[in-house]
């Protein structure tokens, strides 16, 4: 088994073979289908985007090629942030700021209809809620929440609060655990990237659009472990003590990420050890990313 090497050292072709696109998704396609055309013009096997976003919702979008898919629950784990405006049915009252501040809590939800996922009541938390502007009978919101959040269904729940009725309209996703929006790329640009790397050899544009995925991981504590404990663990065995070199602060059971000293992702698992003891399993293992 060849470790990763660091991923700043990488060629291109290693790149998209463990890479990461902060996408902007374009309204239109699904994210499946937008997932599907990164794969087809990074010619790898496959790619995952991070988080559903519905056709006509435009925005954040990382997506994963080859076998940087593996990762794609740490998306999980993180927040996303979204601006979207509220379509109210009627005149806003003259308290919306306040009303909808209320909602900067745990709130019970159930999925549309429509969604992909079993319609069972769940919580998610909605940690920022702001109105940012109000024009006649729309209301700009800015919304930083829980995974797995339905927004529609806040909007709906917001207009009801506030006895007017409202609806989701236009909404764009502005932020997915660790990515934002202020180095967004497009399709296009990921292919002009491709084309001048294929057809020129120059690659500078390609590594500034495609990222290693180590940069998917920041948001998640990070361990340390020796190379030869990465070699154990690529082949199955947990991190054990005797093979972590450093950690960071972790709570029990919270999902880390585990790395080489060169910076290179060796697995995801869950913090359920001491990392200064002398024996024993530190990380239990969930996904091995070599």
């Amino acid at each position: 088994m060849t470790l990763r090497g660091p991923p700043t050292e990488r060629s291109p072709a290693e790149l998209l073979e463990f890479g990461v696109v902060n996408l902007d998704k374009p309204p239109g396609p699904s994210a499946h289908q937008v997932a599907a055309w990164v794969r087809d013009l990074c010619e790898v096997e496959q790619a995952a985007h991070a988080g559903t976003l519905d056709p006509k919702v435009t925005g954040c979008l990382p997506t994963l090629t080859g076998a940087a898919t593996r990762l794609s629950q740490v998306f999980l784990e993180g927040s996303k942030e979204y601006v979207s405006v509220l379509e109210l049915h009627e005149t806003a009252p003259a308290d919306i700021e306040a009303i909808v501040s209320e909602f900067e809590a745990p709130l019970y939800q159930k999925p549309p209809r429509k969604s992909a996922v079993s319609r069972k009541l769940r919580v998610r938390e909605i940690y920022e809620l702001d109105v940012l502007e109000v024009q006649d009978r729309k209301a700009l919101l800015g919304i930083r929440c829980e995974s797995g959040t339905y927004i529609r269904k806040l909007c709906h729940d917001v207009g009801l609060a506030l006895g007017t009725g409202a609806h989701m309209g236009h909404l764009r996703r502005t932020a997915t655990d660790p990515f934002d929006d202020t180095d967004l790329v497009t399709l296009h640009d990921l292919s002009d990237a491709l084309a001048r790397w294929r057809e020129e050899g120059e690659d500078d544009w390609l590594r500034e659009i495609v990222r290693p995925a180590e940069a998917a991981l920041t948001h998640l504590p990070s361990v340390t472990i020796a190379p030869s404990a990465a070699e154990q663990v690529a082949h199955g065995a947990q991190v054990y003590a005797p093979g972590v070199i450093e950690a960071e602060e972790a709570d029990r059971d919270q999902l880390v990420a585990c790395h080489t000293p060169n910076g290179a992702a060796v697995c995801l698992g869950r913090m359920v050890g001491d990392v200064d003891a002398d024996k024993g399993t530190v990380v239990e293992l969930e996904r091995v990313l070599v």
